[in-house]
């Protein structure tokens, strides 16, 4: 059997070129993309196949169509879910994306509603942090975060009830004081509708439906260390892309 890959149709092979531009500032965002029938003539190929070109490129976010204006390049922009916040810490970064900022806007101990308790294994009612953030990059309000930790971690860090950005977030200083290190996540998207306490910091109205990302973690141990929903702001999409070899 072979190894070597086959090539690309036409029309991928065209919008890989013009993926390749706009990554190495070539093309700008904001820049037009070359027409069909600019492809059809500088190319060599059919109609078909130039048209295939800008759709092809709108589906992996390097390119957006414009009443008016016509279609023209973009850079996807990738959601940075609380999830991936992980990852990004133990790779030696901040955890913050690429233009992105972080505010702090809540950190305080309340009773557990039912969900939290349950998700936390407590008692509903019981002493739980609650620390709420606020993404924004160039676009507005990426999402809402609030994560929510058993409230007699604050014995042994009391930043959690402090409205300070964490330098190694809620994961690290957990695993500092305590050694809990989150070793399992269990991520849920779905649909909610924005509650009113979470709507003003999105630029939302009350109830507007959006995607939203809930994330438990689980120690070493596999007991509960956090519990986190992700309110995303309107428009947003989230994406995953896979090799699959």
């Amino acid at each position: 059997m072979s190894d070597v890959a086959a090539p690309l149709p036409p029309y991928q092979r065209i919008a890989a070129k013009i993926r390749a531009q706009i990554e190495s500032g070539a093309l700008q965002p904001g820049d037009p993309i070359p027409s069909a029938r600019e492809i059809m003539r500088t190319e060599n190929v059919s109609s078909a196949t130039a048209a295939r070109v800008a759709p092809t490129l709108r589906a992996e976010g390097y390119a957006v169509t414009t009443p008016g204006v016509g279609t023209i390049a973009a850079k996807p922009k990738k959601l940075t879910a609380g999830a991936d916040r992980l990852s990004l810490l133990r790779a030696g970064s901040s955890g913050i994306g690429d233009g992105e900022r972080v505010e702090i806007v809540g950190a305080e101990l309340e009773p557990a509603s039912q969900e939290v308790a349950d998700a936390l294994g407590l008692e509903a009612g019981a002493d739980v942090i609650r620390r709420r953030r606020r993404y924004l990059d160039g676009s507005g309000v990426v999402t809402v975060s609030t994560t929510w930790i058993a409230g007699q971690l604050a014995e042994r860090a009391p930043e959690l009830l402090q409205t300070e950005p964490l330098p190694k977030m809620t994961f690290g200083l957990i695993e500092e004081r305590t050694g809990r290190r989150a070793s399992r996540r269990r991520d849920t998207v779905s649909l909610r509708p924005v509650p009113e306490d979470v709507a003003s910091l999105l630029d939302a109205e009350p109830g507007t439906v959006v995607l939203t990302m809930t994330n438990h973690y689980w120690d070493q141990d596999g007991e509960p260390t956090e519990y986190a929903v992700d309110y995303l702001g309107v428009g947003r999409d989230l994406s995953s892309e896979y090799d699959l070899g």
